[in-house]
C-alpha cells in the first residue's frame, strides 16, 4: 500500500518456498522445473553453493553460525524463471538459537541488496533504506520490519518510515504446506507462472501509478547494487 502522493494499494495470491539450505528440496521428474534454487539468484558467488554463500556474508561480519541451521523464504525457478522481491533468512547456531536475520532485497532492474538484522523476540527490527528499489520513492527513510520465523503460518510486514510519514507498507500472509510432489503439483496448477505474475504485476502497478501523473525518481548513478542477477 502507497498512502502518498498518490494513494495505491493492491493484494494479490502468490506462494513461496521455506527451504533449509543444507537440504534443498529434491523433485521428481518433470516437478523439478516448477522448483530450482540456484545460488546464483541469491547473495555472494554464482559459482559457491548458496549456504556457503551466506555462510561467507555471515563471516565478513563476525558471525558464526558454526554449523547451523538456515532457512531462507523464497519463490524458486518456475521453467527457469525467477523473481524475488525480499528473501528472507533465518540464521541459528548450533544450538538452535536465531543470530540474525538477513533481508535479501531484489529490484526489477536486477540488483541486489541485503540487510543484516538482528530481530527481537517478536522478530521486529529496522534498517536505514540504502537500495533503489522502487522509482517512485527515494533512498531514504529508515524500514520497519516484522519478520518473525514462521511456524504453521507466515506474518511478515516492512514499513517505510520518512520524517513525519511512511509512504509504504507491504505484508505477507501464508499458510504452511508440505512440499509433497502432490501439494507442489496442486500449488503450481491453480497459481501458475507465479515468478512472471509476481513481476508483471510489479511492473504494471508501476505503469498505473506513472499515467496517474506519480513523478519518477532517478536511479542515482553513485549507486550500485552488491551484485547484478542474470
Amino acid at each position: 500500500m502507497r498512502t502518498e502522493p498518490i494513494r495505491n494499494d493492491f493484494t494479490y495470491r502468490t506462494y513461496l518456498w521455506l527451504i533449509d539450505l543444507d537440504r534443498p528440496p529434491r523433485l521428481p521428474g518433470p516437478l523439478r522445473y516448477l522448483a530450482g534454487f540456484h545460488a546464483s539468484d541469491h547473495l555472494g558467488d554464482p559459482a559457491h553453493p548458496l549456504r556457503e554463500n551466506v555462510d561467507r556474508y555471515l563471516a565478513e561480519r563476525r558471525i558464526d553460525l558454526h554449523g547451523g541451521t538456515v532457512l531462507m523464504l523464497a519463490g524458486a525457478r518456475v521453467f527457469g524463471y525467477v523473481f524475488n522481491p525480499l528473501t528472507v533468512y533465518w540464521c541459528h547456531d548450533r544450538d538452535g538459537e536465531l543470530r540474525c536475520v538477513i533481508a535479501e532485497v531484489h529490484n526489477t532492474y536486477g540488483g541486489l541488496h541485503c540487510y543484516l538484522l538482528s530481530p527481537d523476540e517478536l522478530g521486529r527490527a529496522s534498517a536505514d533504506k540504502e537500495f533503489y528499489v522502487s522509482p517512485f520513492i527515494p533512498i531514504e527513510g529508515t524500514y520497519q520490519m516484522l519478520l518473525p520465523e514462521p511456524d504453521d503460518r507466515l506474518a511478515l510486514s516492512i514499513r517505510l518510515d520518512l520524517p513525519g510519514r511512511a509512504p509504504f507498507v507491504a505484508s505477507l500472509r501464508g499458510v504452511r504446506r508440505p512440499a509433497t510432489p502432490w501439494n507442489v503439483l496442486r500449488t503450481a496448477l491453480r497459481l501458475p507462472l507465479a515468478p512472471q505474475i509476481v513481476s508483471v504485476r510489479i511492473r504494471v502497478q508501476g505503469i498505473k501509478l506513472y499515467l496517474r501523473g506519480l513523478k519518477v525518481i532517478p536511479r542515482p548513478t553513485e549507486s550500485r547494487p552488491e551484485r547484478l542477477v542474470r
